[in-house]
């Protein structure tokens, strides 16, 4: 009776069950004959798998809805929609420092209201990017952590005191240390993303939108951590010198060079070298090792046979009313015709060709690579457009005049915030 039972089940699932002298034993759809037993165990292993398969569709479901309801949030999506509320450096540097502290205490409320706004555009800026852009886990890390600091600065509670300010700053500390490679891993993701689809035509906006004013809630915060520096009013320099903060960076970009190639090029300064004027430092310590490094990494390439006697760069500084310039020539050659349109955009780099010259094993990786401010980004075609994109933020421009055969200047204009002209905001 139990073996007629299993005979019609099994032939029910699409098996039939055949007499001998050895015990029932069943037909499978390919004609194979096995024992009853047997056959029972797959049709148990079957039904098992179904089940775990169903569990794992559950789980699936469950879990797209945890992911879908973490990336996807109303409190976000309503903060992305308001507008920030932009500070010119000028209302900042006149507002200045009250004799009882309050201006410490009305800097942090300002910030409390203003950066959540303003992550919550850098994450809607996350939103728009194609979809396996936005999948990359490098991408996803840094979205993810741009969210995570959302929710810890929209949680904090109102700013009353000096006790709420001091825990509201070492919060704000915590999260920018948090997010210091934040630009690197956006360069990473990009790179990595190159081979699934043409990233140089997503970056124009997207990292645009994502980048270069993620810097803003660094630039406001440091109006807490400066308030005690004399020359300073907020990230503000009262007398900030163009000179002084070039031969900063000549004098870091020279000990790199020299380090690697065995030798670096001079540099003279000329122009308006006794100028100064309020300005923000920190713009400009991100761009000029970036213009130096490059300059010099031209000219020692271009003179790998006489690295001991190379031209000279000359750093130019021009003052006006209105705005300043920074002019860095070289003479490493030249940008070729056929890529000088491309040197300003997003993931463009010549990394790959220089680390092809022979002469230069183990010692190209190193100098692009290395650096407190921006080497890391040198080999990922990052530098020249963040760069410019800082500059524009700035109310200026970075432009490139190049002659194939002889060298390169670089312009870098930026405006005064306490000049004739309309002043930026931040």
């Amino acid at each position: 009776m139990r073996g007629a039972v299993a005979g019609r089940a099994l032939q029910r699932l699409g098996a039939s069950v055949a007499a001998s002298p050895g015990g029932t034993r069943v037909r499978t759809g390919t004609g194979a004959l096995l024992p009853a037993s047997a056959a029972g165990s797959g049709a148990s292993t079957r039904s098992r798998s179904t089940s775990s398969m169903q569990g794992y569709s559950e789980l699936a479901r469950e879990r797209s809805k945890t992911v879908t309801s973490f990336y996807n949030q109303s409190a976000i999506d309503v903060c992305a929609e308001k507008p920030s509320v932009r500070l010119t450096p000028a209302t900042m540097l006149y507002s200045g420092k009250s004799p009882d502290g309050s201006h410490v205490l009305s800097s942090a409320k300002y910030l409390q209201k203003e950066l959540p706004v303003r992550i919550a555009h850098r994450i809607k800026g996350f939103r728009s990017l194609p979809f396996i852009i936005g999948c990359n886990p490098t991408i996803l890390q840094v979205h993810e952590l741009y969210i995570r600091a959302y929710h810890m600065l929209s949680d904090f509670p109102a700013i009353t005191d000096q006790e709420t300010e001091a825990q509201y700053s070492k919060l704000v500390q915590q999260l920018l240390d948090d997010h210091k490679d934040v630009v690197t891993m956006l360069a990473e993701g990009f790179r990595e993303s190159r081979k699934h689809i043409q990233v140089r035509l997503v970056l124009k906006s997207p990292v645009r939108c994502i980048c270069p004013r993620a810097p803003s809630g660094r630039w406001s915060h440091s109006s807490l951590s400066l308030s005690t520096q004399p020359e300073f009013v907020g990230i503000i320099c009262r007398r900030l010198s163009p000179k002084k903060i070039i031969e900063k960076w000549v004098d870091f970009a020279g000990r790199l060079c020299e380090h690697q190639y065995g030798s670096s090029p001079r540099v003279r300064i000329n122009g308006h070298v006794a100028a100064r004027f309020p300005f923000i430092p920190l713009p400009l310590d991100y761009i000029l090792p970036e213009l130096l490094k490059n300059a010099m990494r031209a000219t020692m390439e271009s003179h790998l046979d006489t690295p001991y006697n190379v031209p000279d760069l000359v750093v130019t500084i021009a003052n006006n009313d209105t705005d300043f310039v920074i002019r860095i020539s070289d003479r490493g050659g030249g940008i070729p015709h056929s890529i000088l349109d491309k040197v300003l955009d997003y993931h463009f780099s010549t990394a790959e060709e220089s680390a092809q010259d022979p002469r230069l094993t183990g010692l190209f990786n190193t100098i692009t690579n290395s650096g407190p401010q921006s080497g890391p980004m040198h080999g990922f075609g990052f530098g020249l457009p963040t760069s410019r994109a800082y500059a524009e933020y700035l109310g200026g421009s970075l432009a490139i005049q190049s002659l194939q055969g002889i060298g390169t200047d670089v312009y870098l204009r930026l405006r005064h915030i306490d000049g004739k002209g309309e002043s930026f905001r931040i």
